[in-house]
């Protein structure tokens, strides 16, 4: 076995590649370096035909023009120069018996062949701009597809996929040139074609020099060394990019925490510019040194071969110069014969480098196809999913369920059993990390359980569609989402699938509680929340937010209504208005909320307590009380704190 060129970690395909150490190796050495190549630069190709056939139509076209055009440059030059040398010839006869020469200018070629090169570096600049331009219009396009094909996948992963840092680097890596990389891929791959045209009509125009046919192959050999160094460094450049995801990623996060809006107060109060500032440049030195490194020894290899192919042109240069003073060739035959050589040789060093960079994006275009190939797990466990009658009290049943997040072996929520029957109203209550998000997630599969089952009326909920699942479901996390939209949109994110209707809105504002304040605003429920993207979007208070995030619940017409403390930023007396007005949205509906302020959960029909995952007490207010063990400690600790304060007051 060849020596090794370390490329990326242990275990990743592109870790290695071995050189070849005689020429039966060589088979082994191409499988290895083109590995999955043609497959990714057809992945390339039909994803841009999908986006529009005329894109790959129209640089088909480009391409072979491109290539054919300065061959005929070069030959209408040799033409002129041919004939420029013939007319020099007659002039001298013609001054010589005392006629006009000018007459023989005039009447000689030179002319017209003069305005067809003038017509052809016309149509090739022509070629190059709308090439060009055709280029950088279907590169949006090409652009917005690829977006669009990770904003899908984004949208059809399971939530799990976010818990693992290779899912994101996936994503990193995938969406980094999204916009770029595919187009480029195809430019750069139409280059070689047109590289491969004009090089075979060099090497065809230098094989009927006289003598010199062999100079050809001489260049293409010299080129071979230039063609293993750009593959080999291409390859070291992409994987060492894969291998710093995680490097490159710090330094963005890094560099977005100095520039975040909402983080802005404590990095200025803490003094903690200096700290993320020192993050970013200890990780930006690890980042570079390897990338200098990678770039310096590239360079040196490039520029030793650069100078052995200089060397073999000038000897090649002087043998052509000879045979024209020893009369074997006209001046013209100089020029295109020299012309063909220096194009054989910087047509060979483009297609290399062209090839190479092709070879390249097709590696990113790897980490795209790695991206899509992320398969959801959350899917329907049967071939034909179960309906769900929607409208109606829902029975809910834990089954000896138990959870462990992706990549911990630790269990969030243990062995639980617990039934919610149509109507009741449940509340969670335990200690910070006691499973509470973790129990709501899990119901309405978001996950699914490590162990154990989840019944809806009976049915484990992997028998249904998820997203037929999800409609029973009226939710807000306590980590609910604002988004840089008019608040009147804000709020019908409770039901996407309803169209828009305003007295709803109202409606579920004011049940909420956020009507008021919404009125104040200066486009009401028309104005744009948060300064993103309109000068005069409006910043609402964390209080404010949640009335709008739990307007979003009573929006939703859902069979089982779920708040993830949906009162922690609001006031006792904004918390109880919510409260009444969700005791008469509940009527006949499963219910089930978390809050940590356990006065609240005297209207439940039942408490379900949970400590480290485990359920420890399950019953009514008045029940746990009596039975004076952890819910009693909880709610008693927490009144008094109420009372002290209240004494305090007074």
């Amino acid at each position: 076995m060849g020596p090794k060129i370390p490329l990326i970690k242990e275990n990743d395909p592109y870790e290695r590649v071995d050189l070849p150490k005689s020429i039966s190796d060589v088979p082994r050495y191409l499988k290895e370096l083109l590995g999955g190549f043609f497959s990714r630069l057809f992945y390339t190709f039909g994803m841009v035909w999908k986006t529009g056939p005329w894109i790959l139509i129209l640089m088909i076209l480009f391409s072979v023009l491109t290539g054919i055009l300065p061959l005929i440059g070069s030959l209408i030059s040799r033409e002129i120069l041919n004939e420029l040398q013939g007319v020099i010839t007659e002039r001298a006869i013609l001054e010589a018996s005392g006629i006009d020469y000018k007459a023989a200018f005039f009447g000689s070629a030179v002319l017209v062949l003069l305005i067809f090169f003038f017509v052809h570096k016309l149509l090739q600049n022509f070629i190059n701009r709308i090439n060009t331009a055709v280029t950088r219009i279907a590169g949006e396009k090409v652009g917005k597809r690829v977006k669009l094909i990770i904003m899908e996948k984004a949208r059809e992963v399971d939530l799990a996929s976010f818990d693992r840092p290779e899912f994101y680097e996936k994503l990193e890596n995938a969406n980094r040139e999204a916009s770029t990389r595919p187009i480029h891929v195809l430019s750069s791959t139409f280059d070689v074609i047109s590289n491969l045209i004009t090089l075979i009509s060099y090497i065809t125009v230098l094989a009927t020099a006289p003598g010199m046919w062999w100079t050809a192959l001489v260049m293409v050999a010299v080129s071979v060394p230039s063609a293993v160094i750009n593959f080999i460094y291409k390859r070291k450049h992409f994987a060492y990019m894969r291998r710093k995801s995680k490097d490159r990623r710090q330094m963005n996060y890094y560099a977005d925490v100095m520039v975040n809006k909402d983080l802005v107060k404590e990095i200025r109060l803490f003094g903690l510019g200096d700290t993320f500032i020192g993050k970013y440049n200890d990780v930006f030195g690890r980042y570079y040194e390897g990338m200098k490194r990678l770039v310096v020894n590239e360079t040196f290899w490039l520029t030793a071969v650069a100078l052995l192919s200089s060397v073999v042109n000038c000897i090649f240069f002087a043998m052509i110069a000879f045979k024209v003073f020893a009369g074997e060739m006209q001046i013209g035959d100089y020029s295109l014969y020299t012309g063909a050589l220096t194009s054989i040789s910087s047509t060979v060093s483009k297609l290399i480098s062209v090839s190479a960079t092709v070879y390249e994006g097709t590696l990113f275009i790897d980490n795209l196809i790695a991206f899509v190939k992320t398969k959801p797990t959350v899917v329907p466990s049967t071939s034909k999913p179960a309906s769900i009658e929607h409208g109606r009290p829902h029975t809910i049943e834990f089954q000896n369920v138990s959870f462990c997040y992706p990549g911990s072996d630790k269990k969030v929520i243990c062995n639980l059993d617990l039934t919610l029957r149509p109507g009741e109203t449940a509340v969670l209550v335990g200690l910070n990390g006691a499973g509470k998000t973790t129990f709501i997630k899990l119901l309405v599969r978001l996950y699914d359980p490590t162990e154990g089952r989840i019944l809806l009326d009976g049915r484990d909920i992997r028998e249904y569609e998820p997203s037929e699942l999800y409609k029973l479901f009226g939710i807000i996390f306590q980590d609910f989402g604002k988004y840089a939209v008019s608040v009147a949109e804000n709020i019908e994110f409770g039901d996407i699938s309803a169209e828009s209707d305003r007295e709803r809105v109202i409606e579920a504002a004011k049940a909420s509680g956020a009507d008021s304040y919404v009125m104040t605003l200066p486009e009401s429920y028309d104005t744009p929340l948060m300064k993103i993207f309109e000068f005069n979007g409006t910043e609402l208070s964390g209080g404010q937010w949640q009335k709008i995030a739990v307007a979003r619940a009573f929006y939703s017409h859902s069979d089982i209504l779920i708040l993830d403390e949906p009162t922690a930023s609001l006031d006792p007396l904004a918390e109880q208005e919510i409260f009444n007005q969700f005791d008469a949205l509940r009527k006949d509906k499963t219910t089930i909320f978390v809050s940590h302020r356990l006065s609240s959960a005297k209207m439940a029909s039942k408490i379900i307590v949970l400590e480290e995952g485990r359920l420890i007490e399950e019953g009514t207010h008045k029940e746990l009380m009596e039975l004076g063990g952890r819910y009693c400690e909880l709610f008693t600790t927490q009144a008094s704190r109420y009372s002290d304060n209240e004494g305090k007051k007074q």
